[in-house]
């Protein structure tokens, strides 16, 4: 029944909060020696229990509630010192059992009775304490919850980049910032907690005096006892007190130590140690060497030394050859991966020995297909479904299933990405490194392999995963080999959707367009227009970065305008007109007002009459002005974007289309669009002007 009573009270919550009124009362109430020795025991295995947990924590999130631990344990170890000392000074008197039998065997069978031994132990142990462990961790809680904050704004980039490129969706960027705020916090807190362990350290000290000082004089004064006996009863009892005290300190000091410096992983700290500082058979190697040295000089303890050596020998020739049998089995994957490419065909030559082409295809060397062999913990692949899964809700329709394959071809570490069979770009990552990016404002310099960020060209470091939260911190964005190659992918797939699009996936589309509105598409296609021309027209608008979610308004523009000419570029600047209210919500966001770019009106007429001239739809610009108004806008389009406002160049239809060509490549960041594809509901504001005088 108490059994059912305290896991009732456990489930409402009140464990804590009755903890604490316990805690309050040891530092009132008088406790009998038996209770002394329940808390004390008590005290010792929580400390052990935080020490295990903070052991097999693999990150220190996992163990956020560590600063109120130590904070209720703390208390709890001081006011089992105030309800000991009390008892000490009151029945010290009688022996070594007055405060119970755990200080009594601390004081007698760890120390021998020798209050002597027992001073050195104790001050051992606080200096251990004090001046090592509790010192250390609370400098590096220091700078880890001043790094934290600093990293947090790289860390809320490197989620938004993560979930603008489609590696993640909403909830999980819900989550990894909630982590990033949490980590901050833990650190903060940590910092402060530190603070309460080296306080208990001092206490320690302060009540070891105190009771030595006051054993003396009651137990003189009041008890009449000669100075040996006070010395042997006061002091062994105050020694064995403040050991019993100490002990569980020091683990619950280690335990803080453990937490703020470990780092983030997937394994526990063991198996850390072990792979970090076994992991190298030279390491070994030369340990091994130089303790075997010193084995054969005389004087020296030889069969200690050269056990050693021989076992460290021993273990350098395992770690080889795991090293060796993991590089085999990389190589024979490699091989069998090639020899059925290259394998003799006995039968005759047919279609089958053509090889058709892919839409997409991900190329990979050798030593980078753990990153897509989910055999081997590969996250590629399951990112690269993430990435279809976000462009195909943009774009409008289904992205190509990505054919992943290596070639023996590439570098180790290289990968391609092939549009149709053709490379559109390409990469080199090293595995099991962090590629830190520069984002244009840093606070320092990183050691590491530069390099550059291969899908937006910025630069960048390749650097391990040791200096991950120190890149952070210093304003780097970080991401690992996986997300470099999915975001490339990501922004390939995304400035080349228009050469996506087939026949087939139009023809998918109205079939579906069909299931809501089966009438509008029979008249449609091809009794308006031709497959080949909404193929083009959709290929126009995704060329130019425009979704076609809303196929229903493109198809009724198209029926709508089709009867009157059937030229794919007049039939997307009409259905691009009847899309602007999602073009401009696209750019803008729901706020009234539109800011643009515009041009000078005598510049927009050269424009105009370029385009009249010109029959085949190209510009006969002047190169010199041509390269003036070039200059102008990139100006202008870097003032918006340190505004954090998208950059719209606002022109005439006539030449809305040339101009988008024309600066498509130079400046991708530019929107231009034309009069009349701005709703009426939204005004504009005109921020720049170019060609215009002064």
């Amino acid at each position: 029944m108490n059994l059912d009573l305290l896991k009732t009270l456990l489930k409402q919550g009140v464990g804590a909060p009755l903890m604490l009124v316990m805690i309050m009362s040891m530092l009132i109430i008088p406790l009998a020696p038996w209770a002394l020795d329940i808390f004390f025991t008590f005290n010792i295995a929580l400390a052990l229990i935080v020490l295990m947990t903070a052991v097999y924590a693999l990150r220190p999130l996992d163990f956020s509630v560590f600063p109120t631990i130590i904070l209720i344990a703390t208390l709890m170890r001081l006011a089992l010192n105030v309800a000991s000392t009390r008892v000490i000074l009151m029945e010290g008197h009688v022996g070594g059992a007055a405060a119970g039998n755990v200080i009594e065997a601390f004081g007698s069978f760890v120390i021998g009775g020798n209050f002597a031994v027992g001073l050195v132990v104790f001050m051992i142990l606080v200096i251990i304490n004090f001046v090592v462990i509790t010192k250390g961790a609370g400098r590096v809680s220091e700078v880890s919850a001043r790094f934290t904050l600093d990293a947090m704004p790289g860390k809320q980039m490197a989620i938004d980049a993560d979930l603008n490129s489609g590696l993640i969706d909403q909830d999980e960027a819900r989550q990894r910032r909630i982590d990033v705020s949490a980590e901050a916090d833990f650190y903060g807190s940590m910092d402060g907690a530190s603070k309460f362990v080296r306080g208990d350290a001092v206490a320690g000290i302060l009540i070891l005096f105190i009771n030595i000082v006051g054993g003396f004089i009651i137990g003189m004064a009041q008890h009449d006892l000669s100075a040996a006996q006070a010395a042997e009863n006061y002091i062994i009892l105050t020694v064995g007190d403040g050991l019993v005290a100490q002990i569980p300190a020091l683990v619950l000091s280690t335990a803080t130590a453990i937490v703020v410096t470990r780092v983030s992983d997937s394994t526990d700290l063991g198996a850390q140690i072990f792979g970090q500082m076994f992991g190298s058979p030279q390491t070994l190697v030369i340990a091994g060497g130089i303790i075997g040295l010193l084995g054969v000089i005389p004087g020296m303890p030889n069969l200690a030394f050269l056990t050693l050596a021989a076992i460290l020998g021993g273990a350098a020739w395992l770690v080889s050859q795991r090293k060796k049998e993991e590089e085999q089995a990389e190589v024979t994957a490699a091989s069998e991966v090639a020899a059925e490419r290259e394998a003799p065909h006995e039968r005759d030559v047919g279609w089958d020995d053509v090889e058709s082409i892919d839409p997409l295809t991900l190329e990979v060397g050798y030593r980078l297909i753990p990153l897509v062999d989910v055999n081997q913990g590969g996250e590629l692949i399951d990112r690269i479904k993430g990435i279809r899964r976000k462009l195909s809700r943009e774009l409008g329709f289904l992205i190509h299933a990505v054919h992943i394959k290596d070639n023996l071809d590439l570098t180790p570490t290289a990968y391609r990405v092939q549009l149709m069979g053709v490379p559109v770009g390409e990469g080199e990552l090293v595995p099991d490194h962090y590629l830190a990016i520069n984002p244009g404002q840093v606070f320092g310099e990183l050691e590491g392999t530069e390099t550059t960020d291969p899908t937006f060209g910025m630069a960048a470091v390749w650097i391990d995963g040791d200096h991950q939260e120190h890149a952070q911190s210093m304003g780097y964005t970080v991401v690992d080999a996986s997300t470099v190659v999915a975001t490339h992918l990501s922004d390939i797939v995304r400035s080349h959707a228009s050469e996506l699009l087939g026949v087939d996936e139009v023809k998918e589309l109205l079939d579906r367009l069909a299931e809501s509105a089966p009438k509008l598409v029979e008249d449609l296609v091809p009794k308006t227009v031709e497959w080949v021309v909404v193929l083009k027209v959709l290929q126009n608008l995704l060329e130019e970065g425009v979704s076609i979610r809303d196929m229903r308004t493109i198809a009724e523009t198209l029926a709508e305008f089709a009867p009157k000419g059937q030229d794919p570029d007049a039939l997307t600047m009409a259905v691009r007109n009847a899309l602007g209210r999602s073009i401009v919500q696209e750019l803008a966001g729901i706020v009234d007002e539109l800011p643009v770019i515009t041009l000078d009106p005598n510049l927009e007429q050269i424009l105009h009459q370029s385009v009249q001239g010109d029959g085949t739809g190209g510009s006969g610009l002047e190169p010199g002005l041509a390269e003036q108004m070039n200059k102008s806008l990139i100006e202008a389009v870097q003032q918006q974007e340190a505004s954090g406002q998208p950059a719209v160049l606002l022109v005439a239809p006539t030449i809305r289309r040339l101009l988008a060509r024309m600066f498509r490549h130079s400046l991708p960041d530019l929107t231009v669009l034309s009069y009349t594809e701005v709703p009426d509901d939204r005004s504009i504001r005109m921020v720049a002007n170019v060609g215009g005088q002064g």
